[in-house]
């Protein structure tokens, strides 16, 4: 039986400013009605498999359980990485829990933010790499390319070892537009995926052989792990010095049991707007548009609306992306740039480089609508049965007023219950606390006022989630 590995670690600049690293792609519908998380975890269904092992960011652990619990799947294991080292170190972790549970388990190693298209032709991938896998083969999956790209790396195929398997040869960073032409025409390259199935003891040895300090690095860091109900998280003081590297540079670059398995299924990596364009439903014109879209005269263009209505007339070529605090318009063929706005915008310290308007919490999300000097206004979504930190602010009081659901408030030594079109008054200073006894969503609008508004304005007595800040 598989375990899978999901792989939830990357922030997906160069698809701001819809990715960002408090809501990174994996965590979005940008291909589906699902995220792109939950259709990683739903084509891993089809298969004879243990519940999956998921390895991301800390910041991202009830993130991720709520996405599963939405699609009704559980996980083995929530891995959590203190600092992020890359997919060597990341498969180890969940190479060492696997072990623990099962000495010869098989790891299907997935990126979380991939679009596979045709399902059944990965399923089948995967049994043809399982045989492999369990004579002890690392196999990584070596997808058919369709055209010269020169934006993901390449696998030279070596012998033939059976029907679309072969030895691995080597890996190719990504070419130049001459390069990856010239190895289309050869017809024994394949683009690198970044999806692998293996064994997790044939991986440790590997790893041992090859990058023996990140084994030795991830060993301790595993025996130092605090477990909470599905969480894992690594001691972090170890695991911050791990070194850090992939996957193919620790292992597959060097090992004599590499494998490929070859791989025709509609696969991106959704690297860029542009491959979302690639893969998306297209009109007469070549446009492809998600959400509140008005076009006239436009052609071979990707439009993307959040929050409100995107209208364009006579472009050719474009993509033009909105969210509640920001529209990116660029080249289709230029988006791979994405990341230097990115840049610019880490360099200058602006929040929307990180936060959305909408911000996830454990306990539900928050929006901010309107920010102006000594006052803010927010709209708070509180899920079912859960609840706040008890809290307090040094600098500013709130009032709440319910939209919909039933909130349980507290307010120093007072518990009271508030329906809709009922509000009441939180004071500087008082500890309080918000919580949701319902079945549905509690909504309420919060408007602040005070000399800061800032979220680094919170003292938690009581945290349900761990958090102390």
């Amino acid at each position: 039986m598989l375990t899978p590995v999901l792989l939830s670690g990357g922030v997906g600049s160069r698809l701001w400013p819809v990715s960002r690293e408090s809501h990174p792609k994996q965590f979005q519908p940008l291909a589906g009605e699902l995220s792109m998380l939950q259709e990683t975890l739903k084509r891993t269904t089809g298969l004879d498999e243990f519940s999956p092992v998921v390895v991301c960011n800390e910041e991202h652990r009830f993130m991720v359980a709520e996405q599963l619990r939405q699609v009704d799947l559980k996980a083995s294991a929530l891995i959590l990485e203190p600092v992020g080292r890359n997919t060597a170190p990341a498969v180890a972790l969940a190479a060492l829990y696997a072990v623990e549970h099962d000495p010869e388990a098989l790891l299907l190693v997935l990126p979380a933010d991939h679009v596979i298209q045709d399902v059944e032709a990965f399923v089948a991938a995967v049994g043809k790499a399982v045989p492999m896998a369990q004579q002890g083969h690392l196999m990584t999956f070596g997808v058919v390319p369709s055209s010269a790209e020169t934006g993901y790396g390449y696998i030279k195929c070596g012998d033939s070892l059976g029907e679309g398997l072969f030895g691995l040869e080597r890996f190719e960073e990504k070419p130049d537009a001459a390069t990856a032409a010239a190895y289309l025409d050869s017809g024994s390259y394949l683009w690198n995926s970044g999806m692998f199935l293996l064994g997790a003891a044939a991986y440790l040895e590997e790893l041992g052989a090859h990058a023996p300090e990140i084994l030795s690095c991830c060993q301790d860091a595993m025996k130092g792990a605090n477990r909470d109900m599905d969480f894992v998280r690594p001691e972090p003081a170890i695991f911050d010095g791990c070194p850090s590297d992939s996957i193919d540079y620790a292992v597959m670059e060097n090992t004599d049991r590499g494998g490929v398995v070859s791989l025709d299924c509609g696969w991106s990596d959704v690297g860029a707007w542009s491959a979302l364009w690639d893969v998306a439903d297209r009109d007469d014109e070549g446009n492809a548009s998600r959400g509140d879209v008005i076009l006239d005269n436009c052609k071979d263009s990707y439009f993307y609306s959040d929050s409100r209505l995107v209208a364009a007339t006579g472009v050719d070529g474009l993509v033009v992306v909105e969210t509640a605090d920001a529209v990116l318009v660029a080249d289709r063929d230029k988006v791979q740039d994405v990341k230097r706005i990115v840049n610019t915008l880490k360099a200058q310290e602006r929040p929307e480089v990180s936060l959305h308007r909408r911000v996830y919490r454990p306990w539900g999300s928050y929006e901010s609508l309107v920010t102006a000097d000594r006052f803010q206004v927010k709209r708070i979504i509180v899920d079912p049965g859960e609840r706040l930190s008890l809290q307090m602010h040094h600098h500013r009081a709130e009032h709440w007023i319910v939209v919909s659901g039933t909130a349980e408030v507290t307010c120093e030594d007072r518990i009271f219950m508030l329906g809709e079109d009922e509000s009441t008054y939180i004071p500087l200073g008082n500890k309080h606390r918000l919580a949701n006894p319902g079945r549905i969503p509690l909504e309420l609008i919060e408007v602040q006022s005070g000399t800061y508004l800032g979220e680094d304005d919170i003292v938690r007595f009581d945290d349900q989630y761990g958090r102390n800040s």
